[in-house]
C-alpha cells in the first residue's frame, strides 16, 4: 500500500472532538449530554443574517473576487471603523474559508519550511495542525494557571527568539483560557518584535466578547503596520460557525498583495457566507451587547459553580466563552473519557475537553479541561452538578 506523509503523522488530533465517538456511546446508551468541549454558541444567529439567508434568489451560484466581494469587505471596514480603526479600507482585507484559512494563510506567507513561531501555550489547538500543514515549527512558551494564564515574562521570549524565528502568535481573547491581555502586556510585545523584526500575529474573533477591561487591539500600533496581521472570523462573534468565513487584516501592503496570490488559488471565499455575513453587520451593536451580556453572566456563574466543587480551580477568564479549569484527577483525558463511557448521573453526563491537547509542551495541562460556556445557566447549572458528581465517583472508583 502507497506510504502516507510525515504530515499525516505529525498531525495532532482535535483535543475539542477526539472524544466524539465516546460521547456517542454515551448517546447510544440513552444519556443526555451537555456538551461543554465545543464552542458552538447557542445564541441565535441574527436575525438579519437568516432573512438574508431566507430571502435567498440569487439564479447562479457563483465565484465571488478572490480577496471576497466588495460589500462585505466594506461591511468589514465599517465595522472596524466603528473599533476607531479609520485608516482601513478593503484593500486591508482578504476574506478566507474562516479563520483557520486566513492563519493558514498568514503562515505559508511569512515562514518557509523549518522556520519558527512563538506562541505562549496553552493555545487554540488547531495552530498545531497549521503549523504541522505548514511545516513551520511551533516553540512555546508556558503561561500560568495560578496567574490566570498572563503573558509570561518578556525574557522568556527573547531566550527563544533565533534566526529562525518569524513571528509571535497570540490569541486575544484567549482560547482556550479566555486570558486578555492588557496594554502593557501588548507594549511589550510591541518593542520586541520591533527590536528583532519579526511579524506579530494576533487572533482577535472573539474581541466581542470581554468583561473585565475594554479589548486593546494591535491594530492600534501604527508603528506596528508592516509587522502586524490580524485575524478576523464571523463564527463567534455573530453565532454563524456553519458559514466557515473569516479574513486576514492588516497595512502591510507587500504581505497583502502576496496574500491576494495564496486567495486566487483557492478561487474564491463562499458567495452565500459572504451575503449572510453582510446581512449580519446591518445594526448589529444591539445584537452583539445583549451576546456579551449572556456570556457574562454565564461567565460569573460558571467560575463561581466550579471553584466550589472540591479540588477544582478555575482562574476567572477576561474574555471569550472558555474557562480551564484544573481538576483533582492525574489524567483528565481518561476522566473525560470515562465520564461519557461509563458514568452516569441520572441519565446524563458532560463531555468537555482535555487541555493538554492545548499545550505544544508534552506533559503539560494533563489535569487540565477547557470548558465552554455555551449554554443558558439552567443548563451550566445541570452540568455542574453531573460534573461534580463524576469528579466524585472517578475519585472513590476500584
Amino acid at each position: 500500500m502507497p506510504q502516507l506523509s510525515k504530515k499525516s503523522a505529525n498531525m495532532p488530533a482535535s483535543p475539542i472532538r477526539k472524544l466524539v465517538p465516546s460521547a456517542d456511546v454515551a448517546v447510544q446508551k440513552g444519556l443526555n449530554v451537555y456538551y461543554l468541549n465545543i464552542g458552538q454558541p447557542d445564541i441565535p444567529s441574527p436575525v438579519n443574517a437568516l432573512a438574508a439567508l431566507q430571502d435567498w434568489d440569487i439564479p447562479v451560484i457563483s465565484y465571488t473576487r478572490s480577496e471576497g466581494t466588495v460589500e462585505y469587505r466594506e461591511a468589514l471596514v465599517d465595522y472596524f471603523h466603528s473599533k476607531g480603526f479609520s485608516d482601513l479600507d478593503i484593500s486591508n482585507f482578504v476574506v478566507t474559508n474562516g479563520g483557520s484559512e486566513a492563519l493558514m494563510f498568514a503562515l505559508g506567507l511569512i515562514a518557509n519550511p523549518g522556520d519558527e513561531i512563538i506562541i505562549p501555550e496553552p493555545f487554540y489547538a488547531n495552530y498545531n495542525g497549521f503549523a504541522v500543514q505548514s511545516e513551520v515549527n511551533v516553540v512555546p512558551i508556558s503561561s500560568d494557571i495560578e496567574s490566570g494564564f498572563a503573558l509570561p515574562p518578556i525574557v522568556d521570549f527573547e531566550k527563544k527568539i533565533t534566526e529562525k524565528t518569524r513571528a509571535i502568535v497570540i490569541c486575544h481573547p484567549g482560547n482556550p483560557t479566555g486570558y486578555l491581555y492588557s496594554k502593557e502586556e501588548l507594549d511589550q510585545l510591541r518593542d520586541l518584535v520591533l527590536k528583532y523584526d519579526l511579524y506579530l500575529i494576533s487572533d482577535e474573533v472573539y474581541r466581542e466578547f470581554t468583561y473585565d477591561i475594554p479589548h486593546y487591539s494591535v491594530l492600534n500600533y501604527p508603528e506596528l503596520k508592516n509587522h502586524v496581521i490580524v485575524i478576523d472570523s464571523e463564527s463567534k462573534r455573530f453565532s454563524m460557525c456553519g458559514i466557515r468565513l473569516g479574513a486576514m487584516i492588516s497595512r502591510n501592503k507587500e504581505l497583502m498583495a502576496a496574500a491576494l496570490k495564496f486567495a486566487q488559488a483557492r478561487l474564491s471565499p463562499v458567495l452565500i457566507s459572504q451575503v449572510i455575513a453582510t446581512a449580519a453587520h446591518k445594526d448589529s451593536v444591539q445584537y452583539l451587547q445583549h451576546a456579551k451580556a449572556e456570556y457574562d453572566s454565564r461567565r460569573n456563574y460558571i467560575v463561581k459553580a466550579l471553584n466550589q466543587i472540591p479540588g477544582v480551580f478555575v482562574p476567572k477568564p477576561q474574555g471569550a466563552f472558555y474557562c480551564v479549569a484544573r481538576l483533582p484527577v492525574e489524567d483528565a483525558e481518561h476522566f473525560a473519557q470515562w465520564m461519557l463511557e461509563e458514568f452516569d448521573y441520572k441519565g446524563e453526563t458532560v463531555m468537555v475537553a482535555p487541555n493538554a491537547g492545548f499545550y505544544s509542551t508534552s506533559g503539560k495541562g494533563k489535569n487540565e479541561v477547557r470548558i465552554a460556556y455555551v449554554l443558558e445557566i439552567e443548563e451550566l447549572e445541570k452540568a455542574v452538578v453531573v460534573l461534580a458528581a463524576g469528579l466524585e465517583a472517578y475519585q472513590n472508583r476500584d
